[in-house]
Order: structure tokens, then sequence, then C-alpha cells
């Protein structure tokens, strides 16, 4: 994977944070301590959204559509 460099001001407090979260989780730098942080953002973000999705469905239709064509079936089915 390819890699960029960047670079950001941020406060000086929120600095002093990010330093004590290299040190307690063993991270090499700044660097890799805010990837793992974006890292894990984007994938709370992405879930957060399938669930926003998935709490909109209607139940019953849900329901409906996975036994639609079901009936008749099951007397074909083969016997295991």
């Amino acid at each position: 994977m390819s890699r960029i460099q960047i670079s950001i001001d941020i406060d000086a407090a929120l600095a002093a944070r990010l330093d004590g979260l290299v040190r307690e989780r063993g991270f090499i730098n700044r660097g890799q301590a805010i990837e793992a942080l974006l890292i894990v953002h984007f994938k709370r973000a992405r879930d957060r959204r399938l669930s926003d999705a998935c709490a909109r469905l209607d139940p019953a239709e849900e329901r409906a559509l996975a036994e639609e064509g079901l009936e008749g079936e099951l007397e074909e089915w083969p016997v295991y």
C-alpha cells in the first residue's frame, strides 16, 4: 500500500493526549496512532450507517420477502 505524508496543526493539549496514547498503546510514533484512530473512526461510521439502514427495515416486509416462493417447495426438497 502506498503511503503519503501529511502535516496538521493541533491544539497543544490534544497533542499531549496523543503523546500519552502513543506511550500507552506502544505506537511507534504519532502518525501511527493517528492512522489507527482514523481506521477505528471510519469503521464505526460504516457500522453506524449499516445499523441505521437496518433500523429502517420493516420486519413484516422482510419476512414476507424471505418466505416468498417457499410455499409448495417444501414438498419437493430431498430428504437428508
